[in-house]
């Protein structure tokens, strides 16, 4: 590629770019800072610019590989870089999308003002009416006093007065007849 020359006649150093003005008159050509590659400074307005031309990506002419006469080339890029950064203004308020300081212990107690509201939520909810077990009605055996049985014989469960009677019976007396099906439950069809 072909050297040119040009003088620097715009310079916009919050961006990082400007325009340079060849010698030969035509047209001015656009330069960014990245083509200034290991510059020792950032230019500024009135410096001579040994460049290149190139194209960017929308096919539009632009100054690569680019040097300002009389200023040494470092060989590292931190000069140049650390200089851009430091340019760029600074806010001194901040957004309002910022995040807001964190607390020092690093608890944050909103998680866990939630968690224990929630859980509060469900246990009031579960607990005051349960439509499950707010219908079901438990089905309690009215007591009876104990009685005592005594063997008098009886075998067949038409001969019981109740099924309290029966199991007696069963458990207790020799020859009963009150289970046929032998699962241990008496009287089945009369209780």
């Amino acid at each position: 590629m072909e050297i040119k020359k040009g003088k620097l006649i715009r310079w916009v150093d919050a961006k990082g770019f400007g325009f340079i003005k060849p010698e030969n008159g035509k047209g001015d050509i656009f330069i960014h800072i990245t083509a200034l590659k290991g510059m020792g400074r950032k230019p500024v307005i009135g410096d001579i610019i040994h460049y290149e031309i190139g194209t960017d990506t929308n096919g539009k002419t632009r100054a690569v590989n680019a040097k300002i006469e009389g200023v040494s080339q470092s060989l590292t890029l931190e000069p140049l870089i650390h200089k851009r950064k430091t340019s760029t203004p600074v806010r001194t308020k901040p957004r309002a999308y910022r995040r807001t300081a964190k607390p020092k212990n690093g608890f944050n107690l909103l998680p866990a003002v939630i968690v224990i509201g929630i859980a509060i939520f469900i246990y009031g909810k579960v607990s005051k009416d349960d439509p499950v077990t707010a219908n079901v009605k438990p089905q309690v055996q009215p007591v009876r006093p104990i009685e005592r049985f005594k063997f008098q014989g009886k075998v067949w469960c038409t001969e019981m007065g109740s099924y309290e009677e029966a199991v007696f019976y069963l458990r207790n007396c020799p020859g009963t007849k009150m289970d046929g099906d032998g699962d241990g439950i008496p009287c089945e069809r009369q209780f």
